[in-house]
């Protein structure tokens, strides 16, 4: 039985991180469509090819692999029983820290393709390393386990 469970736990850990790196590489994307995007004359057809990208990219990639991400997670802490870990803790804080702005990207996903240009190229590429960041943290979290 034991082995049933260490083998289960192994498939957990293995589809959260393959559906982590789908999720991370559209959150690295996504602003940078933005800024390609916003560059694009409003109401041409490459204005048009943008939203269709960007809305593709959140249906196919990042929406599934955010839903994905959190039930492995969920079910990895569940039966690694973390919730009373620091380390867990901070890790799901960072966690839900990009869930935030995957939501916030979403939005303005939806902002752009209604023609509000709200962000600057410049800033969009500052906000391009929240993800990297957030992941560095979260990466030192799970194998560091500093607390």
């Amino acid at each position: 039985m034991m082995q049933v469970l260490a083998m289960l736990y192994l498939w957990l850990k293995a589809g959260h991180v393959i559906f982590v790196i789908f999720w991370m590489a559209g959150l690295f994307m996504l602003p940078r469509f933005f800024v390609y995007h916003q560059e694009a004359p409003e109401g041409s057809s490459e204005n048009a090819i943008w939203v269709d990208r960007e809305r593709k990219l959140m249906k196919i990639i990042m929406w599934p692999s955010l839903f994905v991400v959190w039930g492995l997670g969920l079910a990895l802490a569940v039966s690694g029983e973390w919730f009373t870990q620091g380390w867990f803790l901070v890790k799901l804080a960072l966690v839900l820290v990009l869930s935030a702005y995957h939501m916030w990207l979403a939005g303005y996903a939806v902002k752009l393709a209604q023609g509000q240009r709200q962000l600057t190229g410049r800033q969009l590429r500052l906000l391009n390393e929240v993800p990297g960041v957030t992941a560095a943290l979260i990466v030192i979290m799970v194998i560091v386990k500093p607390f």
